[in-house]
């Protein structure tokens, strides 16, 4: 290798299966220095240098993300509809109604989803047509001319092909619209994506990309939420736009981010332009060895249990013992596959992304 590796170099070679050093060493789930607020305790200051002290690569999750709007876009502030001290009950423009607490892990759950039939679509389809002017942040020349020089790799957003329509409707309003309004279901998927199509160009004028993400979580432990004859009807087609979109601007790695057993839907995926995924959920029973085994060109991120970290040094030793060969694997950035929860110490995240930054370091990848 001639070339002197950074970070982002890594990444796009080591998920598209070319020669590298080593695979980089990301933060991959949770933003730019995000502490727990039982770390913060013994550290205030923690949040301001944590990726530093303990020495991720790359920004943000390791790659970066572009600060325009790919969602619902013009929404009037949410109304606080009640309160009860730790959690509130909020309702937003388009009839939504989600809890929001502030002490647990998980902070915001949905009481009432806005799309329950097809004839909520009108009322929400304004916020997602809208000019897409309205979408680019006003500064972007500035942030274009930052990016230029950047060592890490850079993402559009997808809010995903499924995962967009989903957040609307939830899985079981969903389940039934595939067969009780399959048309404007199919609607709804491509007014989304045109819109996505003309935002990432207007982007790709100013900023040249190295991935584009989208947010699916469209399995649960027994694989996928929806059928192969869904997917292959209502996702495949868009899938396809998404990857020759990525082709002509030469954008070399799609990546869907999914929680759940994907090992079935990777292969959906893969025959619909996707190739790479994660997170590769341990729990979920996922098993990544066996996708880069039947999908030669799929590239993956994640795969170690986010849970040994709670358990001590020996839970987290062994779940460790994987990552050589994750990475042996080829096209695989290992990591925690999710976000770490509240049960965590920081003497032991520390400890386990130590443990972890010394295997990426000392091993190299199959290619």
């Amino acid at each position: 290798m001639a070339a002197q590796l950074n970070t982002r170099l890594r990444f796009v070679r080591t998920l598209t299966g070319q020669e590298v050093d080593r695979v980089p060493f990301m933060r991959v789930f949770g933003g730019t220095n995000h502490a727990l607020p039982s770390w913060l305790e013994k550290r205030p200051n923690l949040s301001r240098y944590m990726d530093q002290l303990i020495g991720f690569e790359g920004t943000y999750r390791g790659w970066a993300i572009v600060p325009a709007n790919y969602n619902l876009c013009g929404l009037p502030e949410d109304i606080c509809i009640e309160d009860r001290g730790s959690v509130r009950i909020y309702r937003n423009g388009i009839g939504e109604i989600r809890t929001w607490s502030k002490d647990s892990d998980y902070h915001s759950g949905v009481i009432e989803y806005a799309l329950k039939t097809a004839d909520d679509w009108e009322k929400i389809r304004p916020y997602v047509v809208c000019d897409v002017e309205k979408r680019i942040p006003r500064d972007i020349d500035e942030l274009a001319e930052i990016y230029k020089n950047r060592d890490y790799p850079l993402q559009l957003t997808c809010g995903g092909v499924y995962g967009f329509i989903r957040r609307l409707a939830g899985d079981e309003n969903l389940g039934y619209m595939f067969y009780d309004s399959p048309d404007t279901v199919k609607e709804i998927i491509t007014e989304y994506i045109n819109m996505l199509l003309e935002l990432w160009e207007r982007l790709c004028d100013k900023i040249r990309f190295d991935l584009i993400e989208s947010w699916e979580d469209m399995a649960y432990k027994c694989g996928s939420i929806i059928s192969p004859e869904h997917f292959n009807e209502f996702l495949a087609p868009h899938y396809r736009t998404i990857r020759a979109f990525a082709d002509a601007h030469d954008i070399p790695i799609l990546l869907v981010d999914s929680d759940g057993n994907t090992d079935l839907l990777a292969e959906w995926m893969y025959a619909a332009g996707v190739n790479a995924l994660y997170p590769f959920e341990s729990l979920a029973g996922c098993n990544p060895a066996n996708v880069r085994k039947k999908l030669p060109g799929m590239g993956g991120i994640g795969g170690l249990n986010k849970d040994c970290m709670a358990y001590g040094k020996k839970a987290m030793d062994e779940e460790l013992e994987k990552a050589e060969a994750l990475i042996k694997l080829g096209r695989f950035i290992p990591g925690p596959d999710h976000m770490v929860l509240s049960n965590v110490t920081f003497e032991n995240y520390r400890y386990f992304m130590s443990r972890l930054k010394d295997i990426v370091m000392n091993t190299k990848p199959n290619q």
